[in-house]
């Protein structure tokens, strides 16, 4: 069954600015009733204070958050080829047809009945079709485009601030400017610190197939991986960060495997590969 979210405008504007994720968390368990393939329809409210289509992420994969995830332990993956991210600002009001769905909303205020646990709920068939109509001919927000993230954090690793600029001056139409300013002033200083304490706290091995290239090649050849991709919101810290060998990261991102702190696996769709080492994450 397919799903909608209320999503509450300071989250959600905080959200795009800091790195549009295409996926959700929630404390719901509702968030995780969702079929693979199913749409979850995300609304919100504008600056004039009317609702309008948020997002559709058209559901790829279901994870649990690390314990005690301020936000949430439930998250849901959109699918980067079908899902999208509306503009919100100049869209019609989609009140309307929010009330005449098969969710109650009876509050005066649409976004009153949508609180807490409440902000997630089962929409039915016929209401998909509503919102998939209704949504048909919104523009796309050009913010929510993503950056290229094998490119991001090889200039990272390097510590190649010029790099990390260019690429996001490359990328500037589809980047908030928060999140650029974060990248280009603070995570290239950090990252290739916190990759290196990592890199010596597991003698350079790949956590999830135990390579270990020191043994013939004498150096540090494995990758530090953002387990929440820097270009979606995700942090600069030991905490968002894993070390795998280049087949891995590579596979990681060709195929947008997400971690999940259930298992510590990576979900690559057919199969999930867990880590083997694990000296830092909870």
């Amino acid at each position: 069954m397919p799903l909608l979210y209320y999503w509450r405008r300071d989250n959600y504007r905080r959200d795009l600015d800091m790195g549009a994720g295409y996926n959700l968390n929630q404390d719901s368990p509702l968030l995780h009733n969702v079929e693979m393939g199913d749409s979850l329809w995300a609304f919100t409210r504008t600056s004039n204070g009317s609702y309008a289509l948020a997002a559709e992420l058209v559901v790829r994969a279901k994870t649990l958050n690390p314990p005690k995830f301020r936000y949430g332990c439930y998250r849901l993956w959109g699918d980067l080829r079908q899902s999208r991210y509306f503009r919100v600002e100049g869209q019609p009001s989609v009140e309307q047809v929010i009330r005449n769905l098969s969710v109650k909303a009876g509050a005066h205020a649409l976004g009153q009945s949508f609180q807490g646990r409440a902000a997630v709920r089962l929409i039915n068939a016929e209401d998909h079709r509503l919102l998939a109509a209704a949504a048909k001919q919104l523009p796309l927000e050009p913010r929510a485009r993503l950056l290229p993230e094998e490119r991001l954090e090889a200039a990272l690793l390097l510590g190649d601030a010029a790099a990390v600029g260019n690429l996001i001056q490359e990328e500037s139409a589809g980047m908030a400017a928060q999140r650029r300013n974060y990248l280009f002033n603070k995570a290239s200083k950090r990252s290739k610190k916190f990759v290196q304490e990592l890199q010596d706290l597991y003698e350079g091995k790949c956590q999830i197939c135990l390579w270990n290239p020191r043994t013939k090649y004498g150096d540090y050849i494995c990758h530090g991986h953002h387990i929440h991709w820097l270009s979606r919101g995700g942090e600069d810290g030991k905490n968002n960060l894993v070390i795998i060998c280049p087949n891995h990261h590579a596979a990681i991102h060709r195929c947008d495997a997400p971690f999940d702190y259930k298992d510590l696996a990576f979900d690559f769709g057919s199969h999930r590969e867990s880590l083997k080492a694990n000296l830092h994450l909870q």
